[in-house]
């Protein structure tokens, strides 16, 4: 079996989440959709379940965070280009999404971080295919320039 990453939100309006991370080209997996959650796929490996929140507490005793006021986690989402990452920036703006982190070129790396609309940051990058064949060293020497 491949290995996944579920990564699970707890949401305040299960519709809205789920046209939100439609617009972002996520795509609902009905057999993983109900009135209390819909599963999201990205890709292959990644899958995002949007949970109502009382659904979500059935999978914690703790209390649920209001992700725009504290950070909880820090999701990145890498692109084959920079002409992708601004597309995915430019669908969460025209989706109800906002930009905490507009898009920085740094030359090795490219990216930002949108939020959809209950307050979870999903950062999005490129990076140099060069500079990551190069190692951590070229992305600190980089990185200092």
């Amino acid at each position: 079996m491949t290995k996944m990453i579920f990564v699970n939100l707890p949401v305040a309006d299960v519709a809205k989440s789920t046209a939100f991370y439609e617009a972002l080209g996520f795509e609902k997996n009905e057999k993983f959709s109900s009135p209390q959650g819909s599963g999201m796929i990205w890709s292959e490996a990644i899958h995002v379940m949007l949970l109502d929140h009382a659904f979500y507490a059935t999978f914690t005793d703790k209390k649920i965070i209001d992700a725009r006021t504290t950070s909880g986690v820090l999701n990145c989402l890498s692109f084959d280009s920079k002409a992708a990452v601004d597309a995915i920036h430019e669908a969460a703006r025209g989706a109800g999404g906002s930009e905490p982190r507009a898009i920085e070129d740094q030359g090795f790396m490219y990216g930002g971080a949108f939020e959809d609309p209950d307050g979870h940051i999903w950062e999005t990058m490129w990076m140099d295919p060069v500079a990551v064949e190069q190692g951590p060293e070229a992305f600190m020497e980089a990185a200092a320039e």
